[in-house]
């Protein structure tokens, strides 16, 4: 949720927010109206409420022949108050529903339009190129017997698969790698939960443009989810945060869900695009005046993983138009693939300001004290399953092998080169 006061003070700002992302404008015309219902239908029920309480001490001190008068007052006054409260109660959902709609203000600098209007900050590495026709992951990973998509298929439907063999201990060696790095930069480790419930997935932003793309187990009203930012996100709601030493930093391990609904026949081979997958997330509570500095922090430490894992990459600057609703800036770091002859994205780091804790009622006190403030969160991808892909292309041999990258190979008993398997 943003912040109501800006919204009323400045709506021709949220405005220019929304037309970069290419929302409606007409959404803050709304959602100020909503407010001003909301606020109206909650001063008359409070007058009432405060004229029936008024109203109960006359009859309680009124003598005996004016009390028959006074009582039948206080029960058409009490109608009036029910009557307040549940038009008050409507306008609180109204008003609710409105400012939904009204996405994370956009950082100044983040480029207007959408998923093709990125900028590109910076590119590093050379892109990779071979004298033999180069495999792509997939074949490659059947040959060292690390990937099966066949099975995954028939055991869970398409878009699975199984890891398997040197497939699953590179899948555990890049994520243990991430969590190393993590640890390193004081990062405590969390296995979170991969279920919640509603109100931590609305909280985080994920019940609303992509809400489709989000699997839900309707008994239990609980959502599977897509990243494990959205547990962490809820790990510290409804509490007050001491940062005078510094941001809380997590980095969290967890299996993720997503329906990919609307992606019909794209990437369809492989292990790109799929349902599940592990990640090693990061999440940062933090005072928002650091947290611009904090997202420059999570980017260099995904740049290092990934030149030390010997992938050519570039980072962009997405465009307001693909960043998602809790975000008002986020970078991507994109690998180059090389039989697609294109950079895929590997990881998304964004800064969330202060649009998630608003609607998760996570707190800090300022320093020297004062009134509470909402935190800045901000999360970033370290590891995932996708990084294979880029992995196994990049550093394939003619002979079907693949040349561990050498911070890797600690995490693989010593192992130097993945070979194709008899």
């Amino acid at each position: 949720m943003i912040d109501l006061t800006l919204l009323r003070e400045d709506p021709e700002l949220v405005k220019r927010s929304q037309i970069a992302r290419g929302e409606s404008p007409a959404s803050v015309d709304e959602a100020l109206d909503a407010d001003r219902l909301r606020r109206k239908a909650i001063t008359d029920f409070e007058e009432l409420r405060a004229a029936q309480n008024a109203h109960g001490k006359r009859v309680a001190q009124a003598p005996k022949d004016e009390k028959a008068g006074l009582v039948a007052e206080a029960k058409e006054l009490s109608e009036r108050v029910k009557a307040a409260q549940q038009a008050a109660n409507a306008a609180e959902e109204a008003a609710e529903a409105a400012l939904a709609k009204i996405e994370n203000i956009v950082l100044d600098g983040v480029p207007a339009g959408g998923e093709d209007d990125f900028i590109t900050l910076r590119t590093h590495g050379e892109i990779p190129t071979y004298d033999f026709p180069p495999r792509d992951h997939l074949e490659i990973g059947e040959l060292l017997g690390a990937i099966d998509m066949e099975r995954g298929t028939k055991v869970s439907g398409s878009r699975f698969y199984f890891l398997t063999g040197i497939g699953a201990r590179l899948e555990l060696a890049l994520m243990t790698l991430a969590l190393d790095r993590a640890l390193q930069a004081g990062f405590t480790p969390m296995i979170p939960p991969t279920l919640v419930r509603p109100e931590v997935m609305r909280g985080t932003g994920f019940l609303g443009q992509h809400a489709d793309e989000v699997y839900h187990l309707p008994k239990e009203d609980l959502y599977l989810v897509g990243t494990s930012e959205v547990p962490l996100a809820g790990y510290h709601m409804d509490e007050i945060l001491d940062l005078e030493r510094g941001a809380k930093r997590y980095a969290g391990w967890s299996t993720c869900y997503r329906s990919e609904a609307g992606s019909y026949g794209k990437d369809t081979r492989g292990i790109i695009r799929v349902h599940q997958f592990n990640k090693l997330e990061m999440f940062v509570y933090t005072d928002p005046a650091d947290a611009e500095a904090e997202h420059d922090r999570l980017v260099a430490m995904q740049e290092g993983m990934l030149q030390d894992l010997g992938l050519a990459y570039r980072v962009i600057d997405v465009a307001a138009g693909d960043l998602g609703s809790s975000a008002a800036r986020k970078f991507d770091i994109e690998a180059w693939v090389p039989t697609q002859d294109a950079y895929r994205e590997l990881t998304s780091t964004s800064n969330c300001t202060t649009y998630q804790a608003r609607r998760l009622e996570t707190r800090f006190r300022p320093e020297g004290g004062g009134k509470t403030q909402p935190v800045a969160t901000l999360n970033g991808t370290l590891a995932t399953t996708r990084w294979i892909v880029a992995l196994l292309e990049t550093h394939q041999r003619e002979d079907g092998s693949v040349a561990v990258p050498e911070v890797l190979r600690p995490y693989l008993g010593g192992l130097e080169v993945m070979e194709p398997i008899a």
